[in-house]
């Protein structure tokens, strides 16, 4: 009769290696061609990633939670549109990943000012809370913000980079 008895230190190793298997990094790496602008189209909910001869990633979005029309003041739900730019990146985000937009700009700045009110600020494309909620089971849930997946904004992450152009189109 054979031994089938497993060497604890094989089941030890055999258990740390399975654990260790489950916790693959957030941060991916990205060889491919340069990222050049991205475009967002609000009403298509569609999100593109250009390079200097081709499109070379689409992804769908959810926005804020009044995604129509142009964000103006703190606290509207609105998304922005216009020009902007990446101008920074958050790896602890409380939404997985998530890389920043210039909101507001000047004229933003300007309009809101005239109003009376606050523009508002900290627009970002980003992934789910932490809480294990899904997002894109409802379709415009954030506070101004573009939402993709975790696995999305892992690949935005590594694709592109602080500088780059973002058009956001109604």
């Amino acid at each position: 009769m054979m031994n089938t008895r497993i060497p604890r230190r094989g089941f030890l190793l055999g258990g740390l290696a399975t654990f260790l298997s489950g916790c693959a990094s957030k941060f991916r790496s990205y060889n491919g061609p340069e990222v050049t602008r991205l475009r967002m189209y609000k009403a298509q909910r569609l999100l593109v990633i250009d390079g200097t001869d081709d499109v070379l990633r689409t992804y769908p979005i959810g926005l804020g939670f009044a995604p129509e029309g142009h964000k103006q003041f703190e606290g509207d739900g609105r998304t922005p549109e216009g020009s902007y730019l990446i101008d920074r990146r958050n790896p602890d985000s409380l939404f997985h990943l998530s890389i920043g937009i210039s909101f507001p700009n000047e004229a933003d700045i300007a309009f809101a000012k005239a109003q009376g009110k606050s523009p508002g600020g900290d627009i970002f494309i980003h992934g789910g809370p932490r809480k294990g909620i899904d997002p894109m089971n409802k379709r415009d849930w954030t506070a101004g913000c573009i939402s993709v997946t975790d696995r999305q904004i892992e690949d935005i992450y590594a694709m592109v980079r602080d500088g780059t152009p973002i058009d956001i189109y109604a």
